[in-house]
C-alpha cells in the first residue's frame, strides 16, 4: 500500500485532548476504474448501429452523462480525470443536442430500423453516434492508459489497435 493510499483512508487523528477529522477524497483510479466499468455496459458505445435505436442510444447517453456528473463530485477540479470526464460529459451533451426523441425499433425480420424519422432522420442518427464514439475512443483510451486499468468487455473492441500500440 502507497503513502497516498494510506493517507486516503485516514479519517481522522484523536488525542487526549482534541481530535480532528476529514473524508479525504477517492482515490483516482477507482473513479476511473468506476466510470471504465460504467461505460462496459453502454452498448451505445460499441454495438453496430443498426442494432440500437435511437430512444434508446439517447436514453442511455443521459445516464451516462448523469453518472459522469456524479463521479465529478469526487474528483479535484484540477486534475487530469476531471479534464477526461468532462471531456466525456460534454460529448453526451453535444450528442443529446443533436438528437430528437423518435419513436423506433428494429425489425429483426427485415434487419433495419423501423421508424418515423425518414432515411434523413437515420443518417442524422447514424452521424451523430459515430461522432460521440469517436470522441469517447480516445478518452476511454486516455483513462485506461492513464491510470493502468485493464478493460475486457466489448468496449475495447471501439480503440483501433494502432491507438493501442501507440
Amino acid at each position: 500500500m502507497t503513502f497516498k493510499e494510506i493517507a486516503n483512508r485516514i479519517t481522522g487523528i484523536s488525542i487526549p485532548v482534541f481530535g480532528i477529522s476529514w473524508n479525504p477524497p477517492k482515490l483516482e483510479k477507482q473513479i476511473a476504474e468506476k466510470v471504465i466499468t460504467f461505460l462496459e455496459d453502454k452498448r451505445a458505445l460499441y454495438n453496430p448501429f443498426e442494432l440500437e435505436t435511437p430512444e434508446h442510444c439517447r436514453q442511455s447517453i443521459i445516464q451516462i452523462r448523469e453518472f459522469l456528473t456524479e463521479q465529478l463530485y469526487d474528483v479535484k477540479r484540477d486534475s487530469g480525470l476531471t479534464n477526461t470526464l468532462r471531456a466525456m460529459r460534454s460529448a453526451c451533451r453535444k450528442s443529446l443536442d443533436m438528437t430528437t426523441e423518435n419513436k423506433a425499433h428494429f425489425n429483426k425480420k427485415q434487419g433495419r430500423i423501423e421508424n418515423q424519422i425518414g432515411l434523413g432522420g437515420q443518417i442524422l442518427f447514424y452521424s451523430d453516434m459515430g461522432e460521440l464514439r469517436g470522441t469517447f475512443v480516445f478518452l476511454v483510451a486516455k483513462l485506461l492508459v492513464m491510470h493502468g486499468i485493464d478493460c475486457e468487455s466489448e468496449l475495447v473492441t471501439i480503440i483501433p489497435l494502432q491507438l493501442i500500440e501507440d
